[in-house]
């Protein structure tokens, strides 16, 4: 099965010989925050939660893009959960050459959930654990903040909030010469490269995050949950990207929860799922994350809109996970 393995994830790398792009799609190419006007259906979308597309006008630096938005997600999805789903942005034609948009077709945008203030914050501290994340490695979803003023059909305006865009995963795989890997719906862990399983890990650690599997889809899905996974040459070795912070301790949702079988009583509390047989390499990662200490704390003064209070908080937080760094706690499910 290995063998069938390495043979596939060959000829899919095969497929996109040739292809590297190294630099992101200019949508991708700044962090400086987008002014963006989508006029649709929103009353519809936030009353009717059906993946269904639905035609809208997407307005940037004066470039309208014809595109359909679907509700996306499963938990944010949830009318329950959120007043406002995820959605799914599809551009319906070529954006002109030249434009923020050119090349982007299938994109999704990670919007507010709830009204109040307090879920802006959420997230802008969830676009901030992929700038951390961006710091460990070129192999990891971009993200471009958003300020988007959503309008009903007529135009009147309906709410304005901030967001972001994400990275298609397809554009992730160009910019590290590689291609996405097809799996079914559970792997063995023997197909993960070591050391991405345990850099992948190590960050889930430092933003105490359990909503993922490196190994496994939801159930009826192909893998992975909340991690998609870039296929690694003819070893056949399998690249976990994670993405999907809303339930991080970082993010501290108040609809997160732990999931069953996980030794903790809330996501700020963090215990290590990485696995132990990659351990030396999930402590060489940590080794070389140590004295970048100060590196990974600015990262939250560079937020736009971040307030000072949740600034603290994070920086605090992560710090906290510095020190487990220097203690050795983070690894101490490993040791016996």
């Amino acid at each position: 099965m290995r063998n069938a393995w390495a043979l596939l994830a060959a000829l899919a790398l095969a497929s996109a010989a040739g292809a590297k792009s190294p630099e992101p799609r200019a949508l991708f190419a700044s962090d400086v925050p987008i002014h963006v006007t989508i006029e649709g259906p929103m009353a519809l979308l936030a009353s009717n939660r059906a993946q269904v597309p639905r035609p809208a006008t997407m307005t940037v630096d004066g470039v309208p893009y014809p595109i359909t938005l679907t509700t996306r997600g499963i938990t944010r999805r949830s009318a329950a959960t959120c007043d406002f789903p995820p959605l799914r942005v599809t551009l319906t034609r070529p954006a002109p050459p030249g434009s923020l948009f050119e090349h982007q077709h299938h994109l999704k945008l990670v919007t507010h959930c709830r009204r109040s203030a307090d879920f802006q914050q959420k997230v802008l501290l969830e676009y901030s654990a992929y700038l951390l994340y961006n710091k460990m490695t070129e192999q990891s979803f971009r993200a471009r903040l958003a300020n988007i003023d959503y309008r009903d059909e007529d135009g009147r305006p309906y709410i304005s909030r901030v967001g972001f865009f994400l990275e298609d995963f397809s554009d992730v795989a160009k910019r590290n010469g590689m291609a996405p890997a097809h799996l079914p719906d559970t792997i063995a862990g023997s197909m993960l490269d070591p050391a991405s399983s345990a850099r992948f890990a190590v960050f889930e650690y430092m933003i105490s995050n359990y909503d993922w599997s490196m190994r496994a889809g939801p159930k009826g899905q192909p893998c992975c949950h909340n991690s998609r996974p870039l296929a690694l040459g003819s070893t056949g070795e399998i690249i976990p990207v994670p993405y999907d912070f809303d339930w991080s301790g970082l993010v501290d949702a108040p609809y997160s929860g732990v999931p069953d079988g996980i030794p903790v009583s809330n996501v700020r509390q963090r215990t290590f799922r990485g696995y132990c047989a990659h351990l030396s390499q999930a402590r060489a990662f940590a080794a070389s994350l140590a004295p970048r200490r100060n590196e990974f704390l600015g990262v939250f003064a560079t937020v736009p809109g971040l307030d000072s209070r949740n600034q603290r908080n994070a920086v605090s937080y992560i710090n906290d996970f510095f020190n487990d760094l220097e203690t050795g706690k983070i690894f101490k499910n490993c040791v016996r």
